[in-house]
């Protein structure tokens, strides 16, 4: 099969190898999908560039999406053809998508809906997923004031519908541009703040008339921490899925008396009660055909390396896909 790897951390062109490995075959419990498409994230580069112990051999990449086309025994037969993506296949293992063939746990592929392209099922596994639930966990955002910060990134932008889709009464985000601005917008913003030209704290004082947002979903902890005790409502909740840097500080005083929680999460550590929870709200929201993919590049394997650059590069508006489809989707 066709594939790229790693055998060592590094820079994108020095590291990634494409070329041919043996097709994978599925155990029990498990099955095997032909990859169309296969995602590129923040977590995938950085595993890559260095952050995360890697196996002898590394094919990257946890999202993706395709065609179930084997199974093991303990395996339905049935879903041999059934269109699904994926999650979690490169995360705690060396066979990720950026291949023709992946083998996972039946679980880890889940039903992909017909009205889904597969470059658009690539983007699913953590940036939905992880909009997804720091939407939804730990109450409602039905009628509430909702910050989410970064509201142009691959994250970011699942946030600020799913936001709209349950309920929120007003969503701000920040952003660099005034093309990031005009995304967010499009996809459900109520207001926009540039975080390199305007005051922040100001700008959202002024947007909740001095009260403060209900809901923060989180980017940048280590970044924005600071401004929080003068942005969060009372009792507002601090929803952390990212940060630039190991260390967060915040004062303790002015959070203690606004009642501030801070919720921290990865997607790729869900409890199986929380994961199935999510993964079955998604699938709901999918089939509505309400949801919105936004895919800034698609690429083609041979230049996976670019891919992982352009994930890098912070420039890019948007998911990153590398393709693998034989034929359109």
């Amino acid at each position: 099969m066709r594939a790229a790897w790693y055998e060592k951390n590094g820079a994108a062109r020095e590291v990634l190898k494409v070329g041919s490995l043996p097709e994978p075959l599925p155990g029990p419990g498990e099955v095997r999908v032909r990859i169309h498409a296969s995602g590129v994230n923040p977590s995938d580069v950085k595993a890559r560039a260095g952050r995360l112990v890697i196996a002898p051999q590394m094919i990257p990449h946890s999202d993706g999406a395709g065609i179930i086309d084997a199974v093991g025994a303990e395996v339905a037969g049935e879903r041999i053809g059934e269109r699904v993506w994926t999650w979690n296949a490169a995360w705690r293992r060396s066979n990720g998508t950026a291949a023709e063939y992946v083998v996972l746990p039946q679980d880890q592929a889940v039903h992909l809906p017909d009205n889904v392209s597969f470059e658009e099922g690539a983007c699913l596994g953590i940036p939905a997923l992880t909009a997804l639930r720091a939407v939804t966990m730990d109450g409602s955002v039905f009628g509430r004031t909702v910050l989410v910060a970064g509201g142009a990134g691959s994250v970011g932008a699942y946030a600020i519908q799913f936001a709209r889709l349950y309920g929120a009464a007003h969503i701000v985000t920040t952003v660099s541009s005034a093309q990031k601005a005009e995304i967010c917008l499009r996809l459900g913003a109520d207001d926009t703040i540039n975080y390199k030209t305007e005051d922040v704290v100001d700008r959202i004082k002024g947007i909740a008339n001095g009260r403060g947002v209900d809901r923060v979903i989180e980017v940048d902890a280590a970044t924005n921490a600071k401004m929080l005790p003068e942005i969060i409502a009372q009792d507002g909740l601090w929803v952390i899925y990212g940060s630039s840097k190991p260390d967060i500080s915040f004062e303790f005083f002015p959070m203690i008396l606004a009642g501030t929680a801070a919720r921290f999460f990865i997607v790729y550590e869900m409890s199986p009660e929380v994961r199935a929870e999510t993964v079955s709200a998604l699938h709901s929201q999918l089939r509505s055909g309400l949801l919105r993919h936004h895919i800034a590049e698609i690429y083609a394997l041979d230049d996976i390396a670019a891919a992982h650059e352009a994930v890098e590069s912070g420039k890019t508006v948007g998911n990153v896909v590398v393709s693998l489809s034989p034929t359109p989707s």
